[in-house]
């Protein structure tokens, strides 16, 4: 492939947009290994790595602790084994990493090593020559024994063109125990309870949903979470392929974007909402002071909140799947449909010669970091300390704290687990979806005004494959 081609649909979205799915990684403390004359990756099946000098650039979006140390020390402990190869590791803000990483690729500049969540973006970043098919090695070298959901997010085309290393990250509501008692609320069942629930915090002070949505993939997932409870994933399946009268402006996506909306105009949401950073934990914040008492968020939150305050984590929060639309369940919709990612993040290789030909030396490398270094049993074991799971079979056995248990019950249990939208969408639709939600929570424009907008980027997209 040709490694100066311009991805032109991908840098126009890029140009557009400086936010980012927030699909977060979640892991604690790395380690650092000391190098005893045997390596880690010894008596494995694997490809015999260079002893030539290399330099290796990998981005990631590893800023905060614990994930930052963790990434870290997987990077060390494969240095520590391999001295030869320089792993030169770049840590990308959240929010700004997408767009960086397409301008990067527009420019020729693309790091060897990228992380990303999969879906749409990853199937481009394929199409576009900056990912690796690495198929075959996955066939012929070891590697941990990844769920086949991890697997089949890791796959475009038939062809697999990422190693997973996040871990499953369901979907759910994170809700403070102590304000709900003392309120004597009960975890809701129904959306109608829901509202319920959400008009007596009203009542006593309290902002219900603690949202920051400037990232915009944050407002998504009660669209999305309303959109499934309603129509299962009958509406969004037929809307994404616009065939059969699939329209983003049918029954479930009014119906989402109508709840919302009024939801913005009950108070259910902070003041200034589309304002309120995600990256800067404005929205954990809320939580923290008690100003709001629920959050639907990702798993990696569980990590995240742990890592600032486990003894708060421990003794306030607890988490319950979104609740069901029982008028919908009462016409047979299924209300088992959950929003998450099986792979949390997925690692690509973008390892070439100037000439286009695969530079297999640095692919090799590659592959050995991936799956045998970031999927150790000390990288995995930091993932657990944390409550994040591990894409790996078996590993659901080894979760300890109670709220992962629910959100892996949860994940098991549904029928289906859809992608996020602003990763399974193609690139140029994500950036309309994204906007479209700050207008939608903004009360900028109705929903059937931001459904003709998925409509016409929609059919866009798919006129240009």
């Amino acid at each position: 492939m040709n490694k100066k081609r311009v991805i032109g649909t991908l840098l126009a979205a890029a140009l557009a947009v400086t936010s980012l799915v927030g699909c977060g990684d979640s892991s604690s403390g790395g380690q650092t290994a000391v190098n005893t004359g045997a390596k880690q990756t010894d008596g494995k099946n694997l490809p015999e790595l260079t002893t030539e000098p290399m330099e290796i650039i990998l981005w990631d979006i590893a800023t905060d602790e614990p994930a930052k140390s963790t990434q870290e020390g997987a990077v060390q402990r494969f240095m520590a084994d391999y001295p030869n190869i320089k792993i030169t590791q770049v840590h990308q803000q959240n929010d700004n990493y997408k767009q960086q990483l397409v301008v990067a690729m527009s420019s020729g500049q693309a790091p060897n090593i990228y992380v990303h969540w999969g879906g749409g973006p990853m199937a481009e970043y394929y199409n576009s020559g900056y990912a690796n098919d690495i198929t075959d090695m996955y066939a012929k070298y070891d590697h941990p024994e990844f769920i086949d959901a991890a697997v089949a997010q890791s796959t475009y085309d038939g062809k697999m063109l990422a190693i997973p290393f996040g871990g499953l990250s369901g979907c759910d509501i994170f809700y403070n125990k102590t304000i709900f008692k003392d309120l004597g609320l009960e975890v809701p069942q129904t959306i109608d309870e829901l509202e319920d629930v959400c008009d007596t915090l009203k009542a006593n002070g309290i902002t219900p949903f603690s949202l920051a949505n400037a990232s915009k993939w944050t407002g998504s997932m009660y669209y999305m979470y309303l959109v499934a409870r309603h129509s299962g994933n009958a509406e969004f399946d037929a809307a994404y392929t616009q065939e059969n009268g699939g329209t983003f402006t049918s029954e479930a996506f009014i119906y989402a974007g109508e709840k919302i909306q009024d939801w913005v105009k009950k108070g259910y949401f902070p003041d200034g909402v589309n304002s309120l950073s995600a990256d800067d934990n404005q929205d954990r914040a809320l939580l923290y002071d008690g100003s709001a008492a629920m959050m639907l968020h990702g798993a990696w939150q569980v990590s995240g909140i742990k890592n600032d305050n486990e003894e708060w984590y421990n003794e306030n929060i607890g988490v319950f799947r979104f609740p069901e639309d029982s008028e919908a369940k009462a016409k047979g919709v299924p209300q088992d449909v959950e929003i998450g990612t099986a792979i949390g993040m997925g690692m690509s290789f973008n390892c070439y010669n100037d000439d286009g030909t695969v530079n297999q030396d640095m692919l090799d490398a590659c592959y050995v970091l991936a799956t045998q270094y970031y999927n150790d049993d000390t990288y995995n074991n930091d993932q657990l300390s944390t409550g994040t799971q591990p894409s790996i079979k078996g590993m659901e056995e080894n979760i300890d704290d109670p709220n992962m248990k629910i959100i892996a019950d949860v994940f098991f249990n549904a029928s289906n687990v859809q992608l996020w939208y602003d990763q399974y969408l193609p690139a140029s639709v994500t950036e309309v979806h994204k906007n479209c939600m700050t207008e939608l929570f903004g009360l900028e424009k109705t929903p059937k005004e931001i459904g003709e907008e998925h409509d016409a980027a929609m059919q866009k997209a798919l006129a240009e494959q």
